[in-house]
């Protein structure tokens, strides 16, 4: 399994995802301070494992799904600007 961090817009969504992930089965979904090195609205990512980066599990507003590769973070998904 690989590990990601997951960035969002809003803490709500931060908590929506986690307990999304958490219901979904052992993916270890917790919430956590967006690392130094990684850009976030909200301060709040979600950390958790998995075989893919189970987006479709992610709250609205999702900012970003990064695969974590030791110390660094490579970005496997972003959310396309919304026009609101």
């Amino acid at each position: 399994m690989e590990a990601y961090v997951a960035t969002f817009h809003t803490h709500l969504a931060a908590l929506r995802s986690c307990r999304a992930l958490q219901g979904a089965g052992d993916t270890g979904a917790r919430m956590a301070p967006v690392p130094r090195v990684l850009s976030s609205s909200c301060g709040t990512c979600v950390l958790y494992r998995g075989e893919d980066p189970l987006v479709e599990r992610m709250a609205a507003d999702l900012e970003a799904v990064y695969r974590v590769e030791g110390k660094r973070y490579v970005l496997v998904h972003r959310e396309e600007e919304r026009a609101d």
